[in-house]
């Protein structure tokens, strides 16, 4: 059997440890293309979860453990590979609800429905990825748990399945044999099992390479500072906190703490000898201090409306844009449609304000923001309707976990470029129902073709083709065209590609590492070639990553 404090620093175990081996996850991406990489984006959807299990007390459950991590992973969510990793351990809270302890059987249910999860989260599910490695040592730890009853030989056999499925990848994948390697998300989830194994087997966490600190733990006299920790988390109304001074033969305050992660979250219990003292975010105020009444007197309840005060803290800061993803106010819903987007760069920001975006959410490429990220944006949208634009295949299915989390009805939209976000939101028409517009807006982004021109992040080898770091990458739609060495040969190459007999306008967008003597350069040879039958812009987007963003409509 595994105790709440084992599950607890075998998670903890399996963050520190991708953290550790981000870039060599990262390195096994097979598009060579600076991104958001696989390794980074798991690595920070852990860390979410593992700043708030580092608050829970050795005498913690399995059952709160698998609540707090699941509530982390999902809401600090990050890029594909991300989302998937929070699907999967939603499984332990599913399995643990109302467990002290787990056994081999209920960790290989945990697995068994993480998968299940995963899997119908996945519109088209591909086999040769992380989610055949979860799904085939999900199978083994079904297979085997009835007869194999140590928690350590248990996982043994899961780690050694999912090393095994991982190496078998590249025959189910064409793509990663081609650069051959295996499936990056494979590989971090590999990483994360045997860090959670080695806590399994009584040795010592994994730790941080990071100069970071893990938080110290928690006692009655550092709360004040912990709480503080909460002060931006508006995910329930009121903030809660209240001191209880123990009757005499008190229960385990774990107990309330239990109740109260039922009814809110941002949850700290502490005690001593005397007192217990409470802080919590909730919607139901009362009913977390008529539990604590159960456990002794109470002595300096104190209850504040987050709302307001942020909302007064925010009131003179614009809505729309924030630099942090962490500073949007609350807004109560009032008119009929709101749009949140999610983009990089002065420019192309100020174009989806132009357009009509109510709310920015800072991300796109090496920046993909998570899914509560994209939930603050969209709770701040004054709608009861709120489309979502996330302009970034990378980034659609953290916007879709953040739909199940919102009070209003969101529609994410499945645009991956600007150019398609910006096509769909100017089809909107207000005039028109919910229905027709997400018909119309889908139509408007999926009839855009989107050109970017960037850089190699590192050496490869990609459908035949070898690569060298920092050579110029020409995409097609998101897939790799050709490489050239100069960025203005590479763009006027692929605006000719795009173009076609029944095209009309041509939109060059340039970033930040692209003078603009250079960008009306290529602006005057497109015209010469395309300006007597088509429409050509400039704009000056000021984005990262890509010295060029190229539309054709």
């Amino acid at each position: 059997m595994i105790t709440g404090k084992i599950l607890r620093d075998a998670f903890i175990s399996a963050a520190n440890s991708i953290s550790n081996n981000k870039k060599k996850v990262d390195e096994l991406n097979v598009f060579p293309v600076p991104d958001g990489d696989t390794g980074t984006n798991m690595s920070m959807t852990l860390a979410n979860a593992k700043k708030e299990l580092e608050l829970m007390p050795d005498s913690t459950t399995v059952s709160d453990v698998a609540k707090v991590m699941a509530s982390g992973l999902l809401r600090g969510a990050r890029g594909n590979s991300g989302v998937i990793t929070s699907l999967l351990f939603k499984g332990f809270d599913k399995a643990l609800a109302g467990k002290a302890e787990a056994d081999t059987a209920l960790l290989a249910d945990a697995l068994d429905i993480g998968v299940s999860k995963a899997y119908k989260a996945v519109m088209k599910p591909t086999e040769g990825t992380i989610l055949t490695v979860a799904r085939l040592s999900a199978a083994k730890a079904k297979q085997v748990c009835q007869d194999v009853t140590d928690i350590s030989e248990f996982w043994e056999i899961v780690c050694r399945e999912a090393e095994a499925v991982l190496d078998t990848t590249p025959e189910l994948l064409p793509t990663l044999k081609k650069a051959g390697v295996v499936d990056a998300g494979g590989k971090g989830l590999c990483i994360i099992f045997r860090a959670m194994g080695k806590v399994f087997a009584g040795e010592k966490m994994v730790e941080s390479e990071t100069s970071v600190k893990s938080a110290e733990p928690v006692t009655v006299e550092t709360f004040s500072s912990v709480v503080g920790e909460f002060d931006e988390e508006i995910h329930f109304t009121y903030c809660t906190e209240y001191i209880v001074k123990k009757a005499h033969g008190c229960d385990d305050a774990i107990k309330l703490r239990a109740y109260l992660e039922t009814i809110g979250d941002c949850v700290v219990v502490v005690e001593d000898d005397e007192i217990i003292k409470v802080h919590v975010h909730t919607n139901n105020p009362g009913l977390a201090i008529e539990k604590g009444l159960e456990f002794g007197s109470m002595n300096l309840p104190k209850i504040e409306n987050m709302r307001y005060q942020h909302e007064e803290k925010l009131k003179e800061s614009t809505v729309n844009v924030s630099s942090s993803n962490k500073a949007y106010a609350y807004a109560v819903p009032e008119n009929e449609y709101g749009f949140v987007a999610v983009a990089s760069g002065e420019g192309i920001e100020e174009m989806f304000k132009d357009a009509g975006a109510d709310c920015i959410v800072k991300g796109g490429q090496t920046m993909n923001p998570s899914t509560e990220d994209i939930l603050a944006a969209i709770q701040s949208c004054p709608a009861h309707t709120v489309f979502v634009l996330p302009n970034n295949k990378n980034i659609i299915m953290a916007a879709e976990q953040a739909v199940k989390l919102a009070d209003r009805r969101v529609c994410v939209l499945q645009t991956r470029t600007i150019p398609q976000g910006i096509a769909a939101l100017l089809a909107f028409d207000p005039s028109a129902d919910y229905a027709s517009n997400s018909s119309e807006m889908t139509r408007a982004f999926e009839r855009v073709k989107t050109g970017q021109i960037t850089f190699a992040a590192r050496d490869s080898e990609f459908d035949g083709q070898k690569i060298k770091e920092g050579e110029v990458l020409a995409l097609d739609n998101g897939k790799l065209a050709f490489v050239e060495e100069d960025v203005g040969k590479a763009a006027y190459r692929l605006i000719k590609k795009l173009v076609s007999s029944d095209s009309e306008f041509i939109t060059i967008i340039y970033g930040s590492g692209i003078s603009e003597d250079e960008a009306e350069e290529l602006r005057a040879k497109v015209e010469e070639k395309f300006g007597q039958r088509l429409d050509v812009s400039l704009l000056s987007g000021g984005q990262p990553v890509y010295y060029y963003i190229i539309s054709v409509e």
